[in-house]
């Protein structure tokens, strides 16, 4: 109830009653409605962005969208990890598993290229956060690729291992008879005096004194080609085919322990030593082929040698002296 208020009239004397105006009550009405809408619509901003009101459900919501959040959030993470393992691998993969076994190392930019074309994410947008899901969706089809292209270079890298272990076990890398066998290293590879028209000829093998029947071992893994005593001068003689071009030949044998066709492999018992064919005495003679063209045996011997052994062997070698053959 609102006060009654007086003034003094001097005229009569006396207090009289002041009498509010009517358009003072008009606006005092007015701003009182005015000010109770502002103060409601205060109170409405201030309750919707509080969970004063929440119901149930909207509570039910918020917390759905909160462990979402939190999701999102590990998912990121492991994002991040599953990268950085990813860059270690592709960097190892490069730098060292490629260069060891001599293949073209990978293009950054075709480890991480994206997916030209197409929208492949138009079905992601027009929500809330859609621009944070579909950068997330872009970076796991990326790292999907990434995990792709370095599944199939390692299955590359695993192929040419494969082929580089072959390659190592079909090299003629062993002496085919061994030391304690011989009796000396008689002749070896380059321009030699003949031993029937003492004539200087060219020596395409090496010779290995030993005395007849001294077992003879394949010095790589192949294939016999030939285990004959067809071949003009070399007697009963074995040729094995190693692949990657590589061939080697045993020459003036006794007798044979493998048959043509049949797959050996390095350090396998071969054929025994003999004097078969164009030969002076008992020994071994022994060739290697690359690609059809001879090479001196020397270089392969890396397999069954010491440092120590390899160098008196590389100076009996060297002498110019007469060959068995």
């Amino acid at each position: 109830m609102s006060k009654v208020k007086y003034y003094y009239d001097p005229d009569t004397l006396s207090y009289r009653k002041i009498e509010p105006k009517k358009s003072k009550r008009y606006r005092n009405f007015f701003f009182f409605i005015v000010g109770a809408a502002l103060f409601g619509l205060i109170g409405l901003i201030v309750l919707l962005n509080t969970n004063w009101l929440n119901t149930p459900k909207e509570l039910s919501l918020d917390r759905e969208v909160h462990n979402y959040e939190l999701q999102f959030e590990i998912l990121t993470r492991k994002m991040e990890q599953m990268e950085q393992v990813l860059a270690n691998i592709e960097d190892r993969d490069n730098n060292i598993y490629r260069l060891y076994f001599e293949a073209n190392p990978i293009p950054e930019e075709q480890r991480k290229a994206g997916f030209g074309g197409i929208n492949r994410y138009k079905s992601l947008e027009g929500f809330n956060n859609s621009e944070i899901i579909t950068n997330a969706t872009k970076r796991l089809d990326i790292i999907q690729k990434q995990m792709v292209i370095q599944s199939k270079s390692l299955d590359e890298i695993a192929k040419l291992a494969e082929e580089k272990e072959k390659l190592l076990a079909a090299i003629p890398a062993i002496q085919p008879v061994r030391n304690e066998d011989l009796t000396r290293m008689a002749s070896g590879y380059g321009w030699r005096s003949d031993p029937f028209t003492k004539a200087r000829k060219m020596h395409w093998g090496m010779d290995f004194t030993a005395p007849r029947g001294v077992a003879i071992y394949a010095t790589g893994d192949g294939t016999v080609k030939r285990a004959d005593n067809r071949s003009s001068g070399y007697g009963k003689h074995i040729r094995i085919d190693h692949g990657y071009g590589y061939m080697s030949l045993y020459a003036h044998l006794s007798k044979y322990n493998v048959s043509k066709g049949q797959k050996v492999k390095r350090g396998d018992l071969i054929g025994f030593v003999g004097n078969t064919g164009r030969s002076e005495a008992p020994h071994l003679h022994y060739e290697v082929f690359k690609d059809e063209e001879r090479i001196n045996p020397i270089n392969f011997y890396y397999g069954s040698l010491t440092a120590e052994e390899f160098e008196n062997m590389l100076k009996f070698a060297n002498q110019e002296n007469q060959s068995l053959d």
